[in-house]
């Protein structure tokens, strides 16, 4: 059975257009895939300072205060003898 040359020229062009278009959709895609890693990268790098800092200012309060919940008496005792040994 005879196909209409139209027909097959059509069908050829296309497969053509395909072809000579799958590297550039290729690339995008690869493009696009890149460009979303890099920002999710550096989106987990943002919220990993925002976590570190919030646990350095945590450990700093702490820190001051341990200092200052030290007794006068305490406080005293161990400047003597920081004194006396000096």
């Amino acid at each position: 059975m005879p196909v209409n040359e139209q027909i097959t020229d059509s069908v050829t062009q296309v497969n053509t257009k395909v072809v000579g278009e799958t590297p550039a959709m290729a690339m995008g895609n690869l493009l696009m895939s890149t460009s979303q890693a890099l920002s999710n990268a550096a989106h987990n790098a943002t919220y990993n300072q925002q976590q570190a800092n919030i646990a350095w200012q945590a450990a700093t309060v702490q820190g001051i205060n341990a200092l200052l919940a030290t007794g006068a008496a305490v406080t005293g005792s161990s400047a003597r003898n920081i004194l006396d040994k000096g």
